[in-house]
């Protein structure tokens, strides 16, 4: 069962905010009282294993800040099989993008691994400080820069590292994932199948 803590005080806020909200939300625009702001429409929760932040089929009604534990987005292929699509770590924001920017229903899934720590924002406050702060449309722009170029080379190193080397490289960028996902996940993720992902671990350790 999802948990929602009650909106949390100004010097909570003030204490999330040296931490998370100022690593995720690092823009050199941003004034103390915008950071306080942003910080102040940030609700926490806390979500166990196993449970869903968002089905697909849905209008995403929200993103979040991952305090801690692992979240995954997935979607089933043409036979029934679930395909993580992308893994999120302590730090990052998840997010079904085409969901809640464009009003869509969702194609993904978004799940906890583990149980997990989260600071969700929803639609209708990312709205307000979307364009009542000063420098948020600027850091926008920042962000999707760097997710597309996060996109592009996944796309790349698909198709031109093997999968041993895209293995390394997730132990090397993500190694929570590596240590918490299931093998079967880890494996969709990596476009391998759960035996070709075993072999590669042993012949790593060996």
């Amino acid at each position: 069962m999802e948990i929602r803590l009650p909106f949390f005080s100004y010097f909570t806020a003030q204490l999330f905010m040296t931490s998370i909200i100022k690593s995720v939300y690092q823009h050199p625009s941003f004034s103390q009282e915008a950071l306080d702001k942003i910080a102040q429409v940030h609700e926490k929760m806390e979500v166990q294993k196993g449970e869903v932040l968002l089905k697909k089929g849905q209008i995403s009604p929200a993103y979040y800040l991952l305090e801690s534990g692992l979240v995954r987005a997935y979607v089933l292929d043409i036979e029934g099989n679930e395909i993580v699509t992308e893994f999120f770590s302590e730090g990052d924001i998840v997010i079904a993008p085409a969901s809640f920017f464009q009003r869509n229903p969702s194609q993904e899934t978004l799940q906890a691994i583990t149980d997990a720590v989260l600071w969700r924002i929803s639609f209708e406050s990312f709205q307000e400080i979307f364009h009542g702060i000063p420098g948020f449309t600027e850091w926008g722009r920042l962000w999707f820069t760097h997710q597309l170029l996060a996109m592009k080379q996944r796309s790349l190193d698909m198709i031109t590292q093997t999968a041993t080397n895209r293995y390394l490289k997730l132990m090397e960028t993500k190694p929570q994932i590596i240590k918490h996902a299931p093998l079967k996940q880890i494996a969709t993720y990596l476009g391998v199948t759960d035996t070709s992902l075993s072999r590669i671990r042993k012949e790593i350790t060996t």
